[in-house]
């Protein structure tokens, strides 16, 4: 494997490109192509969760940290959108080419070097969390006016791609050890979604118990949502700096996480 990779110097630039842009073309030419699976299930979710909080229980529960329910909750529920979306589509693409297309034994052996693998696989899940997040968003001007209100822009960019990035590369580790279907959805449905609705989506860490505080402060998910508020509405439980610290970590820990996996070939070889 050292050997073969060790061929990764004498790709140029442009074939380097070129290998990056193949993976990311076919990734995203088939989320558009099968948009009913890709696009159309988080839409539809998210536009219960509004009709609900915003028609039916916002009302009811008044504000939170000085503003209306339903703007509070909708930044936790785009980020929902983006940290299942990106996960789901990179673990699923690799699970496809190592199953069911069968191409990654190629991949490996390709004087393609481990970090284009690694960003060609992950590509498509950021561009998918990201349009998945936006539409979400977009439908969520209809039930509230979240649009004047937003205290960064830059903020908001910043944590929606970086959250993106996280959790397609999270996606991918997922991707290489699945040996099964059920293993891809066993840990959005049992593990991200719980993390994210633990992490604040609709409430403030505030109202909770002390002992309930202290769990949260464990979630990572947590410091992603309070940083994403905090663009839209400029309130946060934890300080800015925090969140970003947090979401730099795991981004050095996963690509190193990757990086390793790709380079050695463990867990990829049928």
């Amino acid at each position: 494997m050292h050997a073969e990779k060790s061929l990764a110097h004498d790709m140029t630039t442009y074939q380097k490109w070129i290998a990056f842009y193949t993976m990311l073309r076919k990734d995203v030419v088939r989320m558009f192509r099968i948009w009913g699976q890709t696009f159309l299930p988080s839409i539809i979710t998210s536009s219960l969760y509004f009709l609900i909080f915003g028609a039916v229980l916002g009302s009811r529960i008044g504000e939170m940290q000085g503003v209306d329910y339903m703007s509070f909750v909708v930044p936790g529920l785009v980020m929902l959108a983006i940290v299942t979306n990106s996960y789901t589509n990179s673990s699923f693409t690799f699970f496809q080419s190592k199953f069911f297309a069968r191409s990654i034994e190629e991949q490996l052996v390709s004087p393609m070097p481990p970090w284009i693998m690694i960003a060609g696989f992950i590509s498509g899940g950021v561009v998918r969390g990201i349009l998945v997040g936006a539409l979400v968003l977009a439908i969520s001007l209809f039930f509230t006016n979240l649009h004047i209100a937003i205290a960064s822009a830059g903020v908001i960019l910043l944590f929606a791609v970086l959250t993106a990035f996280v959790f397609s590369l999270a996606g991918l580790v997922n991707g290489i050890y699945a040996k099964s279907i059920d293993g891809i959805n066993i840990v959005p449905t049992f593990v991200l979604t719980p993390l994210i609705y633990l992490g604040g989506v609709f409430y403030s860490i505030s109202s909770l118990p002390q002992a309930a505080q202290y769990v949260t402060h464990v979630n990572p998910l947590f410091y992603l949502i309070n940083g994403f508020r905090y663009g839209f509405l400029g309130i946060t439980d934890v300080p800015l700096a925090t969140s970003l610290a947090v979401l730099f970590g795991l981004i050095a820990l996963l690509i190193a996480v990757n990086w390793y996996l790709i380079r050695t070939g463990l867990g990829l070889k049928q």
